[in-house]
């Protein structure tokens, strides 16, 4: 047994999804001898089919005399003003609509990763796994959804029996859904496919975290007031757009091997535009109630209001420059909001830590050899390519909130109260009644209410 055989053995044996593929995979030994550790890898992986271009025809002839690098400029540049367009007109249609539209970019994009799943191993007719992948994503979403419908319309769920009972078994409901669908998996393992189904499995349960886990908490911080769901969106796609620009432009310098259109010029130009770019429309945003109060459920008229005494958070408040700044602009004070300040951060991570989504998909579609989920928009790909970045975005805003803004909420904290017994609820009032006496409050309130 030579050398070469030898090596394709052992490469069997720690992949041995590669030597399922027949003589196509096989391992390419290079002439010197030494194989090439990116083939041995990839190899083993078929191939997704390519889509076929979807720009508009209107498009094409309108582009054809130019050269595919500026056609594509043009194309990316319409379609963005577009989507742009889109997103301003989902964003006066009111949080509901905007909840909506999140559902349905989570259902597009879990669709699109398990797609290339199915299109990678479609030829082991692997049983029930696109109808299980389907089920664990109805159950997590009524997972998700009715914890949210829980915590912000817990009025009305009271109201309502039938609500009022789903609310109160709803985990156990959500565990029992799983467990259907662990055991449907179980049931459907082929003898010759343990390893495939398990890595398929795993594959569903991956991209739910991803992708439903992270548009959960998006939701999550739309309830807390617009201003924190467009000012990252807004700030990505800044990053995004401007990032693209000074790249096309300027840029000269690979940033990183996995993707290699990516520039130093264009990260840097990205960053600086979208610092300042967030400043700008969180001044302008800080100013109207509608987006910096929280999206509250009115329970008479049964609809949402966004009505409130903005707080601290989105008052102007003067700030000393520091000396540096106050001998270039010959100001002391600055007049700003103090979520600008913290719009700075949001910017910041949107424009470093945010474009790492973007690298992290880039992988992952190399390591199938596709250039993007999807087809859907043209120039851009599919809706994931869209929202790469989006997801770690609204995570981290999501744990900035909890961390640094977010107090104590006195609604929910009587809306609890409100559900316990009577005499439950009447021996918190008088330990409440009996802090405030020994704090020296209760019977200040009294004198100002005679």
């Amino acid at each position: 047994m030579d050398t070469e055989e030898l090596v394709y053995l052992y490469y069997c044996h720690i992949s041995p999804l590669s030597c399922c593929q027949g003589s196509d995979s096989e391992l390419k030994v290079e002439k010197d001898g030494v194989s090439d550790n990116e083939s041995k890898v990839d190899s083993g992986v078929p191939e997704v089919p390519v889509p076929p271009d979807d720009t508009p025809e209107v498009l094409n002839k309108a582009l054809s005399g130019l050269s595919s690098r500026w056609k594509n400029w043009w194309v990316r540049g319409i379609l963005t003003l577009a989507m742009i367009s889109f997103f301003f007109f989902i964003i006066y249609l009111g949080p509901m609509v905007l909840m909506m539209i999140v559902l349905c970019v989570q259902i597009k994009c879990f669709h699109e990763i398990i797609t290339i799943g199915y299109s990678v191993y479609h030829s082991y007719h692997l049983p029930w796994f696109r109808t299980l992948s389907w089920y664990f994503l109805l159950c997590v979403n009524y997972f998700f959804y009715g914890e949210t419908v829980t915590d912000y319309f817990f009025t009305l769920v009271q109201r309502e029996e039938p609500l009022r009972i789903l609310s109160k078994y709803h985990r156990f409901i959500s565990f029992a859904l799983y467990l259907t669908g662990f055991c449907m998996f179980v049931l459907s393992l082929v003898k010759k496919h343990y390893r495939l189904q398990f890595y398929m499995f795993g594959w569903t349960h991956v991209t739910l975290l991803i992708v439903v886990t992270q548009s959960h908490l998006i939701i999550h911080n739309l309830f807390e007031g617009m201003i924190w769901f467009i000012v990252p969106i807004s700030c990505v796609i800044c990053n995004d757009i401007m990032a693209y620009m000074f790249g096309f432009f300027f840029g000269r310098t690979p940033l990183i091997k996995l993707s290699p259109k990516k520039t130093w010029e264009g990260f840097i130009g990205g960053f600086f535009s979208t610092i300042v770019f967030g400043i700008m429309l969180s001044y302008v945003m800080a100013g109207y109630r509608c987006f910096v109060c929280p999206v509250e459920f009115n329970n008479d008229s049964n609809s949402f209001q966004v009505d409130c005494e903005p707080s601290d958070l989105f008052q102007l408040q003067d700030y000393a420059l520091p000396s540096v700044l106050e001998s270039v602009t010959g100001w002391t004070t600055v007049r700003l909001y103090p979520f600008q300040i913290h719009s700075i951060a949001l910017s910041t991570f949107a424009s470093i830590v945010g474009p790492f989504g973007g690298f992290f998909a880039s992988g992952f579609k190399r390591a199938f050899k596709i250039k993007d989920f999807a087809n859907t928009i043209p120039g851009h790909g599919g809706i994931m390519d869209r929202f790469d970045c989006q997801y770690l975005m609204a995570t981290f805003v999501n744990v900035y909130i909890a961390s640094f803004i977010r107090g104590p909420n006195p609604s929910k904290v009587i809306q609890q109260l409100l559900a316990l017994r009577a005499d439950q609820q009447l021996h918190i009032f008088n330990s409440l009644k009996a802090h405030l006496i020994e704090k020296g409050l209760l019977p200040a309130l009294e004198e100002a209410a005679a």
